[in-house]
């Protein structure tokens, strides 16, 4: 991969950000991919069933969706680096917190509300708003290496969390696992994390700060919110989620479903993860080297394929691999291309706001889609369905970035030139 001079500078000043800034982000999403192996030890001592315990994630991406926005707003005022220090400390101590479970409904309701609460100030506007004020030339190699915090954390936390519960039992487990990961984490945040906001120091640099910060390039609120640009990324973005989620959390169920051995659909489905941080890498170099909204429409269209071939060939164990390489590929892909075409349509000027309401579309999906996925197998007594409308709705979200059009071109606008309207 060749990278431009100015692309090989930013690397060079701020190497360190992207690392940082995506094991926050593995913070962000410690609880969802830490779910899998306490499911069935808690299962046990409380005897509840699998979506009772599981409900709490849905509190969580729930509130999380709610404030998406205001919490992107209070990143553009202060910067990211107080909030995502105080997040990263908070979201510990509540995963922490869920050893302490007494088995009533209403504790369990209560610790992941404290949870949820938490989510809000680790959540990807945070990490995203930093990588972007830093990177402009490399800036999708950059957010997909700090977008890659959730596939660190899919192959992480699960093996922690097996290691940790059969050595010492589920509730020491989530103390330890989040005590060990704020060990790690926390110095290197407080290191080496900081946004653009964050680095005025002196009266005349703060000064300085506040005047170049009027001339940020970018949209105002008002014109954001106003763009039909904006409207389309979160339809998409939540479209995505909320099937591509589904059908992930389901994998192994439609697998099984369609005549997989259990291990087999296992070892399938792993290809998610592993293609995901495929897809996020190549996706960040093709952002920087074709115009974004094309990259997010392919990426988002292929799906399809995936969908077809396990409607239609479910059964060959070829076709479910590719579907699940597909599936790892796209799943790599989509918050990195929201969050590169916010910042290419509406600027850096109110990036934390604007990405916000794409973050909280995607939260909602993430929230929603494994839940329909099972309410539609539950009633039809088949995925096939949500298949159908997986294929759909990405085909909706891929039309949608196709024609998002010509982004803005707000460097002419820093230098005092008319700003193209864009899509807007």
């Amino acid at each position: 991969m060749l990278l431009s001079k100015n692309a090989m500078a930013e690397w060079r000043k701020y190497w360190y950000l992207p690392i940082t800034a995506g094991l926050g982000y593995a913070t962000a999403v410690m609880y969802v991919y830490s779910m899998g192996p306490f499911m069935e030890p808690i299962q046990n001592e409380f005897g509840w069933s699998r979506a009772e315990v599981s409900s709490g994630i849905t509190i969580a991406a729930l509130f999380s969706a709610i404030f998406c926005i205001p919490i992107g707003i209070l990143v553009d005022k202060v910067g990211p680096r107080r909030v995502g220090l105080i997040g990263a400390v908070m979201m510990c101590a509540a995963v922490g917190l869920l050893g302490t479970a007494t088995g009533t409904k209403t504790n369990w309701y209560i610790l992941w509300g404290l949870l949820a609460f938490s989510t809000l100030w680790v959540q990807a506007t945070i990490w995203t708003s930093a990588v972007t004020g830093h990177f402009a030339e490399s800036r999708g190699l950059a957010l997909a290496i700090t977008l890659s915090g959730a596939s660190v954390a899919a192959t992480v936390f699960p093996l922690m969390a097996t290691w940790l519960i059969e050595g010492y039992g589920w509730r020491s487990a989530y103390m330890s696992m989040s005590a060990i990961w704020l060990v790690i984490v926390f110095p290197l945040l407080w290191l080496f994390f900081k946004g653009p906001q964050d680095e005025k120091l002196t009266e005349a640099e703060a000064t300085a700060q506040a005047e170049a910060k009027k001339d940020l390039p970018g949209v105002t609120l008002t014109e954001g919110m106003r763009s039909s640009a904006l409207y389309k990324l979160i339809m998409a973005g939540g479209f995505f989620a909320f099937t591509a989620i589904g059908v992930v959390v389901h994998f192994v169920p439609i697998l099984k479903d369609s005549g997989a051995e259990p291990l087999a659909a296992a070892g399938i489905a792993s290809l998610v993860g592993i293609f995901s941080i495929i897809g996020r890498l190549g996706t960040g170099v093709l952002l920087d080297k074709f115009p974004g909204h094309l990259v997010g429409g392919v990426a988002f269209i292929i799906p399809i394929i995936a969908s077809a071939l396990l409607l239609f060939d479910g059964a060959n164990p070829v076709s479910q691999a590719v579907a699940a390489a597909i599936f790892g590929l796209t799943l790599g892909s989509e918050v990195d291309v929201i969050a590169y075409l916010a910042a290419q349509y509406f600027g850096l000027k109110n990036f934390g706001a604007l990405y916000g309401s794409m973050v909280m579309s995607l939260s909602l999906g993430v929230a929603f889609g494994p839940l329909g996925a099972g309410a539609v197998f539950d009633h039809y007594g088949s995925y096939s369905p949500f298949l159908y409308l997986t294929a759909t709705l990405m085909g909706v979200s891929a039309i949608a970035l196709f024609t998002l059009g010509k982004a803005p071109d707000f460097s002419a606008a820093s230098s005092g030139e008319q700003v193209p309207e864009g899509s807007a």
